[in-house]
C-alpha cells in the first residue's frame, strides 16, 4: 500500500494534447502479489488549481485495477482499465487492454518488451474504438 501526491503539469504542445492548467490531488495504490499472480489498484483524483482561463477546470478521478500472471522465464499475461470520470462533463473513458510483456537482457540490461490491445467500452465519441500499445522500459532492479 502507497500513498502520495499527483502532480498535473500544464506540457500539452497541442491544445487536444494536454488541458493548459496545474493540478494536484492525492493517490494510493495497494498491490497483492501471490505466486505468479499480481494484482491491485491504483486510484487518483485531480483538481486543477491555475492555468489558462479560457480552458476547462480540470476534476477527474482515474482507477486503474490490474491484474496479471507471470510464467516462468518471464513472461506475463496481464489485464487492466485506465479508466477516468471526468466530473466537470460526467463523461467515463473506460479503455480495457489485454496484454504480453517478456522480461529479457540487452547485454547486461535487463528490459522488458510489451504489447497490449486497448478496446474503449466507453468514452466521448472522439474516443477510438481500438487501440495498440507497444512497451519498451529498461529495468533497473536492486
Amino acid at each position: 500500500m502507497g500513498v502520495g501526491p499527483v502532480l498535473l503539469i500544464p506540457t500539452g504542445t497541442e491544445t487536444l494534447l494536454g488541458a493548459d492548467k496545474w493540478g494536484a490531488g492525492p493517490t494510493a495504490v495497494h498491490l497483492k502479489q501471490t505466486g505468479p499472480w499480481t494484482y491491485g489498484i491504483l486510484a487518483n483524483h485531480v483538481w486543477s488549481f491555475a492555468g489558462e482561463d479560457d480552458r476547462p477546470d480540470v476534476n477527474s478521478t482515474f482507477l486503474q485495477p490490474f491484474l496479471s500472471y507471470t510464467f516462468k522465464g518471464g513472461l506475463s499475461l496481464a489485464s487492466n482499465t485506465e479508466s477516468t470520470y471526468d466530473w466537470e462533463n460526467e463523461q467515463w473513458t473506460v479503455p480495457i487492454q489485454v496484454g504480453v510483456s517478456k522480461v529479457l537482457t540487452m547485454g547486461r540490461q535487463p528490459i522488458s518488451l510489451a504489447r497490449n490491445g486497448r478496446y474503449w467500452a466507453e468514452g466521448p465519441d472522439t474516443a477510438p474504438d481500438w487501440g495498440l500499445r507497444l512497451i519498451f522500459t529498461l529495468l533497473f532492479p536492486k
